[in-house]
């Protein structure tokens, strides 16, 4: 196990408590001997200015860090070619929900760890 000194960067790990993949997420930082900053963005969520640097960080386009197959979704038409990023991070910033999880961030990069073992990409690098 790796432990977590001074000069290692700081993780941050936005979190839903109930999912499976981020609760195994966060069990793999510890395991690394790191306690990243966790982020409840369902308590509190995001305004599209932090979900925009957000995304910016994963490098994915907007469609790909929402949860496709949420009925609020659907219910809102996301899914239809003429839904734009810009409304789609207001729905994100609206409906929490919505945002794809874990996604985990540390300096200058994200990864969005579905399954939870992409947070291994951090210490492979």
């Amino acid at each position: 196990m790796t432990k977590h000194s001074s000069s290692t960067p700081s993780f941050t790990i936005y979190h839903n408590a109930r999912c499976s993949n981020s609760r195994g997420a966060l069990a793999i930082l510890r395991e690394h001997g790191i306690e990243p900053q966790i982020i409840d963005y369902i308590a509190e969520p995001l305004n599209v200015e932090q979900l925009k640097a957000l995304i910016q960080k994963l490098n994915m386009p907007v469609r790909d860090v929402m949860r496709v197959k949420e009925a609020t979704y659907l219910t809102l038409g996301l899914d239809a070619e003429s839904v734009t990023d810009a409304q789609r991070l207001q729905a994100i910033a609206t409906h929490p929900e919505l945002l794809n999880r874990p996604i985990v961030v540390c300096g200058a990069r994200a990864l969005l760890c579905r399954p939870p073992e992409h947070v291994l990409e951090f210490f492979s690098s």
